[in-house]
């Protein structure tokens, strides 16, 4: 139920004595004074000082504080396992231990919460950017300003599309409809007038209306009750996709160092020390940067999109525009330059009618007092000196609505006559006038014949005499809104890249044809009698996809299209599979842009637009979207190149440590030598001075420092030079499992290799000895091992960031950098090592190792090459296959060719256009009904030549499947 102002619902002062001190007055204010606002509007000064006393118009953020948000780094699942290890160690006063694992905390929560900060500062930014603004009149002057500047007593005009700023009593005026599901979930909008109240956070969803701020910032409906408003955060699919890598890694990890655990305390390991050892095994193997550095990612792409013109609304928004293959597009503004151009020519249908009128009364059927609100009123105020026209009076003003068409006011002359005017799509004003059976002929041949050489129409109409009287058509406004000299090539190059476009617009088909013509993009332009009629309300049918895809994906766009069937596209495309992008302004393209896997605002789009959007763009320009795929791409490259990496650095450490505590055992017999001054076998002799384990592992401090080396650098890949790639991206996650396994697998096998040569470095003929590196101390063992890991995991980054040789693409400037920086780092704390447990190796055992791993590392890049190789080649199996590759997907040389084949002749053939229909009439011998109209003899047309294609795919897919 709607809400009324006290004030302007009973401007007596005896009805307002009746109402509640709580509704008289606004924070202590008398709402009488406050909200007693002329037509003029506030002034300045008022507005400023009332700005003062109000505050912004802004709710009150809850965001957690920098340093709460610190904090919380510091517990949780990975964080109390870490704060485990080092109660062990302090426990068992093994200080070195102690103080690295809570040096790895610390950092870990210092570099986990600034990634964090930075990625919510990228947001923060992103939603700055997105602030609505408001239409307000200050000084008796129309203006733009910034929402949050809106005080109460503000007069400001509410047009559909925009959102309600702020509490806002409606005044005088047609009754509008808002939007309130954000507030109350009703599905449909609810119908206001004079009086009511609409709130902040609802949308104008049709008319215009002028209304005065009755309440802002935390004093709206909205600001009381966001406290009580529970939002639930879907998870979106690319957390999805995380939560399953990290599940997968969890489980992995929990598995084998719990059986290690096991086994340690089981052959008489001290219980904290395997606790500890296997705590910090634990928290190594586990990707616990993961999220930060796919976070960082994403941050970093986002601030790249937003340098490009590019503002997405949400940071998984670029993971999900990565693997979009279908755009629907609009045209106007998109695909052309929306800067009308007037042509000279300009038919007339009144005998008594001139040019100049039919720019007057178009002028008149705008608001020609306020700034142009779109590129055809733009055109229409700029034709004419308004100066003249204030001798009339604007009695009322529908505004241009996508449901209708056109736009009207009543106006009043200056000798006090009141008539309409409107202007609008021809076929709309056109069904209007009081003599249609006359012209319609004339009228609809001009049009064609317009449309054919690609001039819009723009079609103007008053009535007679009266307000009430019958419409004349008057005349047609001619112009061009020739497409943009970069869309043909940025056409060429999505198809280049796997992205099919298709044109979406509500002009007259043969505009769309000769558009498409000149972009390339085909001719096959269907019409909307081709697609059902569906009730977004009601829900859609699930076999849309099946009933009409064929026919869909056939057309190379769709002509004289409404709101709802942009709806009914992208709803269809959906249900074939494709990732679908589609572009709108308006706020009747709000629910095509949501059911829309990537809902893309253009440039100028209404607020409604741009909530619902993923993406904002703030350059007009099909170019501008192409760019931010291109980089979504690269981002996307980046995050799944460091989850290849990590799942491969988990197997490599599990595994290595898992083989190596159960099968080697270096205080067999076969190894005596390692116990200083004991000749005899330990389990023979225990005179031992030096216990050497027995089993193999490294001590703590080892593996944190590899985990702090690791984490620390790694995130240096979100800066990474890649290569976009040209076909949409998808997590194929079989792919990235058996590329990361085999990067792992390698890795371990030289692991285990090398451990097996140190422990037998003691044998003359061993490998070790052969190169002068024998009777090494088992100290001396286990730095080897800790270099050769450490060099391991580094190496792989730079083979799991191509699927070619590792050399085929340089590095980024940052991740090489890092990468060198943390080898040396490892390779001098192997030199020159300061603490216990383990002994500083020489300079010539360090490069030894080196050159082993380099060696090693080959071997690992040519088997992910070849691997590489295998899957995309086994194609019978269909097992890795990316969805999108199976999608037949038709690039614009093999639509030309498939038109040829087929014998397409709609609207691209000349003969057609010149001769087969001249006004709706049948010529040279072809039979169509008296009654068909021009539009509906082509509505058929295209839809016939549609159905063929659909008929023709299917046959040629049977047959090429063996089914026919």
């Amino acid at each position: 139920m709607s809400e009324h102002s006290p004030l302007l619902a009973n401007g007596d002062e005896h009805s307002y004595s009746g109402v509640s001190n709580d509704d008289r007055f606004y924070m202590g204010v008398d709402k009488r004074s406050l909200l007693d606002t002329g037509e003029a509007g506030l002034s300045t000064v008022e507005a400023s000082r009332r700005l003062k006393i109000f505050g912004p118009n802004e709710l009150q953020s809850k965001e957690k504080s920098p340093w709460v948000k610190l904090a919380e780094q510091f517990w949780g699942p990975m964080p109390i396992m870490i704060w485990l290890a080092i109660l062990v160690e302090a426990i068992t006063k093994d200080w070195p231990d102690f103080f690295v694992l809570l040096f790895l905390q610390v950092l870990n929560g210092v570099v986990g919460w600034y990634e964090e900060l930075k990625a919510g500062n990228a947001v923060a930014a992103l939603k700055a950017s997105l602030k609505p603004e408001a239409q307000v009149i200050r000084d008796g002057v129309h203006q733009t300003i910034n929402a949050a500047l809106l005080v109460p007593g503000d007069r400001v005009t509410l047009s559909a599309g925009s959102a309600v700023p702020a509490d806002c009593d409606l005044c005088e005026g047609n009754a509008v409809q808002i939007d309130q599901a954000a507030l109350t979930g009703e599905s449909f909008p609810v119908t206001m007038a004079t009086g009511d109240n609409a709130k902040m956070g609802s949308t104008v969803v049709r008319g215009e209306i002028e209304a005065v701020v009755s309440a802002t910032g935390g004093q709206t409906f909205f600001g009381k009750t966001a406290s009580l408003i529970s939002s639930v955060d879907e998870v979106s699919h690319f957390q999805k996709i995380l939560i399953r890598i990290t599940m997968f890694l969890m489980a992995i990890s929990f598995v084998l160092v719990g059986f290690c655990l096991g086994y340690l305390i089981y052959n008489g390991e001290d219980f904290l020390e395997a606790i500890a050892f296997c705590v910090v095994l634990l928290v190594a193997s586990i990707p616990i940067a993961m999220q930060v550095v796919c976070t960082s990612t994403m941050a970093l792409g986002s601030r790249k999109l937003a340098e490009e013109k590019v503002i997405v609304t949400q940071l998984q928004s670029i993971e999900t525009l990565s693997g979009m293959n279908m755009l629907c597009s609009d045209k106007t503004g998109t695909l052309t330059r929306n800067k009308m151009e007037l042509q000279d020519d300009m038919p007339i249908f009144h005998p008594t009618a001139t040019r100049e009128e039919v720019l007057v009364t178009a002028a008149l059927a705008a608001k020609w007092k306020e700034p142009p609100k779109d590129a055809l009123d733009t055109l229409v105020l700029n034709a004419i000196d308004l100066r003249p026209l204030d001798q009339y009076t604007m009695m009322d003003h529908l505004p241009f609505d996508p449901s209708v068409k056109r736009t009207e006011s009543t106006i009043r002359g200056q000798d006090g006559s009141l008539f309409k005017v409107t202007k609008g799509a021809p076929q709309i004003i056109l069904a209007l006038a009081h003599n249609v059976t006359e012209i319609q002929e004339d009228v609809e041949a001009k049009v064609l014949d317009l449309a054919r050489r690609g001039i819009r129409s723009l079609a103007v109409a008053r009535t007679s005499d009266e307000a009430d009287g019958g419409w004349v058509f008057l005349g047609i406004m001619t112009f061009l809104d020739p497409p943009r000299h970069d869309t043909k090539r940025t056409i060429e190059l999505a198809h280049e890249n796997g992205i099919g476009v298709k044109m979406i617009t509500g002009d007259h088909a043969a505009i769309a044809v000769e558009t498409c013509r000149m972009l390339g993009m085909g001719t096959t332009i269907l019409g909307t009698d081709v697609l059902p009629t569906a009730n977004v309300q009601d829900g859609l049918s699930t076999t849309l996809g099946s009933d009409y895809g064929a026919i869909v994906e056939s057309a190379d766009g769709f002509a004289q299209v409404f709101p709802e069937h942009k709806f009914l596209i992208v709803e269809v495309l959906r249900q074939r599979g494709w990732v679908c992008g589609m572009t709108g302004d308006g706020v009747n393209d709000a629910p095509a842009l949501k059911k829309a896997d990537v809902g893309i605002a253009v440039e100028g789009s209404t607020d409604a637009a741009r909530a619902a959007a993923d993406i904002v763009l703030t350059q007009p320009g099909l170019s501008v979207i192409i760019n931010a795929i291109t980089l979504s791409r690269k981002i996307f490259q980046r995050m799944r190149n460091y989850v290849t990496y990590r799942i491969a650095c988990t197997i490599q450490l599990l595994m290595f440590f898992f083989i190596s505590v159960l099968l080697f055992h270096p205080d067999s017999c076969r190894f005596q030598h390692f116990i200083p001054h004991v000749g005899d076998c330990p389990y023979n002799n225990n005179e031992s001075t030096e216990a050497v384990d027995p089993y193999f592992k490294l001590p703590v401090i080892a593996l944190v420092l590899i985990t702090i080396l690791n984490d620390g650098t790694i995130i240096s890949i979100a800066y990474d030079n890649v290569v976009p790639s040209r076909r949409p991206e998808t997590w194929n996650l079989p792919r990235i499992y058996w590329v990361a396994t085999t990067l792992g697998l390698i890795a371990v096998a030289s692991s285990l290799l090398l451990l097996f040569w140190g422990l037998d470095s003691w044998n003359k003929n061993g490998v070790l000895a052969y190169f002068g590196l024998g009777d090494l101390p088992y100290d001396q063992v286990m730095m080897m091992m800790y270099l050769k890991i450490s060099l391991s995991d580094f190496m792989t980054v730079f083979t799991a960031r191509t699927d070619g040789l590792f050399f085929t693409r340089a590095p980024g400037r940052l991740l090489a950098v890092a990468a060198c920086f943390a080898t040396v780092v490892s390779t001098l704390l192997a030199i020159f090592w300061p603490f216990t447990e383990m002994e500083a190796i020489s300079l010539k055992l360090a490069v030894f190792v080196w050159i082993y791993c380099l060696a090693w590392f080959f071997v690992q890049d040519l088997g992910k090459v070849l691997l590489v190789f295998l899957l995309e080649h086994i194609d019978n199996m269909n097992v890795f296959e990316r969805k999108v590759s199976s999608k037949k997907y038709v690039t614009q040389e093999a639509q030309r060719q498939n038109r040829i084949r087929m014998g397409s002749t709609l609207l691209n053939n000349d003969s057609f256009m010149r001769g087969s229909f001249v006004a709706g009439r049948p010529v040279g011998g072809s039979f169509v009904e008296r009654s068909m109209t021009l539009e509906q003899a082509m509505d058929r047309l295209v839809r016939l030549e549609a159905e063929m294609k659909a008929i023709r795919a299917v046959i040629q897919n049977a047959s090429g499947t063996g089914k026919l």
